[in-house]
């Protein structure tokens, strides 16, 4: 049976901190038995006129984070994917962001529901302008599942660090709350969508934005949730 993300988590990290090894070995092989084969983060691109390569430093620094704070044996260089490449399901976690259009075609749009449905995670981030086409392209991927507010009571918002009133807001724009929404497969959350939040400027390097460190080090907090909940929770359909 896989283990409960919380228990997972709470056998990584002792193991971290005693300093045995027994625990971890025997957890992440049971994760690897039941997910893709890198614990790598890769960025989605993508077409449509977006810029999918927006905040450059983000994810190296998210990465980081995940590498020091847990003993998740993250890969510390950021991968790039497209959604028709191969190397698709060897990364349990995807992260698409940038300012703009983003669009799918019809085999992308068949892989990413594929992906998703094995267990996959797609993390999403509206860097301001991507919204209206984000939603279309969900809409295309799981036209018969809505997109809904994630309840602030769910594990992503206390797995590791707690959020109680769900993702923080970084870096302002036009003044409205920072939601996170998400599509569910079972009681998976597969696809987690961060509105009016900018969590990829908050992972950016201190200085890029006239933002708080604060809410860099919020930032930081969210995406280490993030990708623990997608290595812990998938399960094999």
């Amino acid at each position: 049976m896989p283990l409960p993300a919380r228990r997972f988590l709470r056998i990584v990290l002792l193991a971290a901190v005693a300093g045995t090894s027994l625990a971890f070995t025997a957890g992440v092989h049971h994760l690897a038995a039941r997910g893709p084969g890198r614990l790598a983060i890769a960025r989605v691109q993508y077409d449509g006129g977006g810029d999918w390569y927006a905040n450059p430093s983000s994810l190296t620094n998210l990465i980081g984070a995940i590498g020091e704070r847990t003993a998740l044996p993250i890969e510390r260089a950021e991968a790039k994917v497209r959604l028709t490449d191969s190397s698709l399901f060897d990364f349990p976690f995807l992260h698409i962001t940038g300012h703009g259009e983003i669009k799918l075609s019809d085999v992308e749009v068949r892989r990413l529901r594929e992906y998703l449905t094995r267990g996959g995670f797609l993390h999403v981030d509206d860097n301001f302008g991507l919204d209206e086409s984000v939603r279309r392209e969900i809409a295309r991927v799981f036209p018969d599942r809505p997109l809904v507010d994630v309840p602030h009571g769910h594990p992503i918002y206390h797995l590791v660090y707690d959020f109680e009133n769900g993702p923080p807001k970084v870096h302002e724009h036009d003044g409205k709350p920072a939601r996170g929404m998400g599509i569910f497969i079972g009681n998976r959350l597969a696809l987690y969508y961060t509105f009016s939040a900018d969590l990829g400027n908050g992972w950016e390097d201190v200085g890029t934005y006239p933002d708080p460190p604060m809410l860099h080090e919020q930032a930081l907090r969210m995406g280490v949730n993030l990708f623990t909940y997608a290595v812990t929770s998938r399960v094999t359909p």
